[in-house]
């Protein structure tokens, strides 16, 4: 494949983790939109994920709402094994969708492998953020790439977001 094709068939930037690797954020009513998913045991149920992905990303760039792909954010959080919320960063509220502001402190962590590996990450986490004096109130997890850039690239990055308490 020639570099013109390989850019032209990019659907995800390839992730540098220097910028996010056991790094601390402050946000202040930090700009998403949510929508759920619908899983069983922590595994959403087929096609739900790439369906509710497009459909916030599309309505992020039909407001003007769409951040600079380096400030790209899609987190997900999940409250029970029977639903997923999903948290994708906007510059402003988009109308029609659920918009919420997240503020806090986060430290954050890069892993790389399979998502069946986060209750793993959960345990690595919570010693990271000890060693720093420090306790976490909830986990979100970015998702820097889909499965199939995940394979182009041979990595499959997630950023562990620990809101602090």
């Amino acid at each position: 494949m020639s570099r013109s094709e390989e850019q032209s068939s990019e659907c995800c930037p390839k992730f540098d983790k220097a910028p996010w690797d056991e790094k601390t954020f402050q946000w202040i009513d930090k700009h998403f939109i949510r929508d759920t998913i619908p899983q069983f045991m922590h595994i959403p149920l087929p096609g739900t994920i790439k369906r509710t992905m497009g459909k916030m990303w599309r309505k992020a760039q039909e407001s003007q709402a769409a951040p600079e792909m380096n400030d790209f954010i899609a987190m997900a959080y999940d409250p029970s094994p029977w639903r997923s919320e999903f948290y994708v960063a906007v510059t402003k509220d988009v109308p029609g969708e659920d918009n919420v502001k997240l503020s806090g402190t986060f430290m954050t962590k890069v892993f790389d492998g399979p998502y069946n590996a986060v209750p793993k990450w959960i345990k690595e986490m919570d010693s990271y953020v000890e060693a720093n004096g420090k306790r976490t109130k909830k986990y979100y997890f970015y998702y820097t790439t889909c499965p199939k850039c995940a394979k182009k690239y041979g990595h499959n990055y997630v950023v562990a977001f620990a809101e602090l308490k």
